[in-house]
């Protein structure tokens, strides 16, 4: 099975922008069990600019284009020194790609992206992916990974897409105002209630929400890859999801 996997700045790191070890050492033993049982792994992490700020030691999210790009630029290089050696614990190699909306965009360089990726997965790498955030302007951005990683699983033609995120899954309302808010575990397509579900962007790192999330949805059910929300704080719940055993989150049925 071909999975790409989406993790977001609020399961790798603390509010303080500063890394979660535990967690982001268990997903990476998580992610290499997978390949070790034959599977082919795709990451598209998030957190350059949260690790940036952090090691900063900012207060908060910048909010001008030079300081973003800064924190992105610190923080990638910390990110990726982060993921190399805990997957080198497990004998992973890892690979870097940073992308804009322009590599999708323009025939060649999307050629050339899938290129790169069919023979990264042939040679046994596991890609990593983000945003370029320190060239990125608002005319060529993706602008969140959801986006991105539902872009770069329709172009590797992947069976599954999960985004780990800091909820289970959709609910019919919003489960940080309603205790009682119930938990949608099944979606079959892209039924049209499912946009009066759509929430604001959620931790003051982050860039996503809801509503990426479903934009996400859209982009791989259109192309018939299946999708998963689930909570990236126990990184084992993966395990479940390639199995397709139902525990606790949601899943877009394409086919």
């Amino acid at each position: 099975m071909k999975i790409v996997i989406k993790v977001g700045t609020s399961t790798l790191a603390h509010t303080t922008g500063r890394l979660n070890i535990r967690r982001t050492q268990d997903l990476c033993r998580v992610l290499s069990d997978l390949k070790n049982a034959g599977h082919e792994v795709i990451l598209v992490s998030s957190g350059a600019i949260g690790m940036g700020v952090g090691k900063l030691g900012l207060t908060e999210k910048p909010t001008d284009i030079p300081t973003k790009q800064a924190a992105a630029a610190i923080g990638q290089c910390e990110l990726m020194y982060t993921y190399d050696r805990l997957f080198t614990e497990y004998n992973h190699t890892v690979a870097q790609i940073l992308l804009t909306g322009a590599d999708f965009v323009a025939e060649d360089r999307h050629e050339n992206f899938n290129n790169t990726m069919s023979r990264l997965l042939q040679l046994g790498v596991l890609p990593i992916i983000n945003e370029n955030d320190t060239i990125a302007t608002e005319e060529i951005k993706v602008g969140d990974n959801d986006t991105l990683s539902a872009l770069v699983a329709v172009s590797v033609q992947a069976d599954l897409l999960v985004i780990l995120s800091d909820v289970n899954g959709l609910y019919d309302t919003d489960p940080h105002k309603n205790a009682n808010a119930k938990l949608i575990e099944r979606v079959h397509g892209i039924p049209t209630w499912l946009d009066n579900l759509a929430g604001d962007a959620g931790s003051a790192l982050g860039t996503g929400g809801m509503r990426t999330k479903l934009n996400a949805a859209k982009i791989c059910v259109d192309k018939q890859v299946d999708m998963v929300i689930a909570n990236g704080e126990n990184p084992e719940l993966l395990y479940d999801i390639v199995n397709g055993k139902e525990n606790g989150y949601t899943r877009f049925f394409a086919r």
